[in-house]
Parts: structure tokens; C-alpha cells; sequence
């Protein structure tokens, strides 16, 4: 899976498409490694403040600080998802639109050396968005 990702997302992470498909990679993910902590910590506050009212005050309070952690990591999971979808939905597309096929053709075949060196024949390395054919 490992290699799957090194070959396909990471030139796609590189250059996403037009430009604001790359502002809105960029801002999607600066906004995903901001919101996660803030939205943890806010929750995990939340829920410690139910605990302690409903230890020392009143429940109605506690119940408050309840549903605003579960409307908080709602709309948290909601935006992550609807994002992630979105970005899947862009990379597939790129994929689709962006692939490298490379004609490989048999030693078997007589071809003069210098047409093999304009076809590439003796070429070695591949590059990893390459689809050999």
C-alpha cells in the first residue's frame, strides 16, 4: 500500500491541478492540522467542565457542555469528511487525466540502434508515473 501511495499521491500532493485546487488542498490541510488539536482539546475541556458540574452544580449544565462536545466533533467529522471526499473525488480525476504510458517493444524486433535511442529502448530507468505497457 506503501508504494501505491509514494507512486500515485504524492506527485498529485505535489501539483494537484489548477491553482485553486492547489489553495484549496493547501487550506483544507493547514486548516485539518489546526482544527484537530483545537477541536480535541475544546472537547476534552467540555467534557472535564460536564464532569465537574455534574459533581458540584446543577445537571442542566453539564447536559449543555455534553451536547456542545457532541455538536462539536459532529461538525469536526462532518467537514473532515466532506473534505476528504472532495480531495478523493479531485485526485481520482487527476489520475484519470494524468497517467504516462510506455510502450515497451520486444529485443526480438530488428530496429537500427539509432532509432532504438529515439524510442528509448536503452532507457533503464523508469520513472515511478510510468505505466508500462
Amino acid at each position: 500500500m506503501s508504494s501505491v501511495f509514494t507512486k500515485d499521491r504524492v506527485p498529485w500532493l505535489r501539483n494537484p491541478g489548477p491553482q485553486h485546487e492547489k489553495r484549496t488542498l493547501f487550506g483544507d490541510m493547514v486548516c485539518f492540522l489546526f482544527i484537530t488539536p483545537l477541536a480535541t482539546i475544546s472537547g476534552w475541556l467540555c467534557l472535564r467542565g460536564a464532569v465537574d458540574h455534574l459533581h458540584f452544580s446543577s445537571r442542566l449544565e453539564a447536559v449543555g457542555l455534553i451536547a456542545l462536545t457532541v455538536a462539536l466533533f459532529t461538525i469536526y467529522l462532518f467537514w473532515t469528511l466532506v473534505s476528504f471526499r472532495y480531495h478523493c473525488r479531485l485526485y481520482n480525476e487527476w489520475r484519470r487525466t494524468n497517467q504516462r504510458v510506455i510502450l515497451l517493444i520486444p529485443k526480438s524486433v530488428n530496429v537500427p540502434s539509432h532509432q532504438q535511442s529515439l524510442l528509448g529502448l536503452h532507457s533503464a530507468k523508469r520513472n515511478s508515473k510510468e505505466t508500462i505497457v
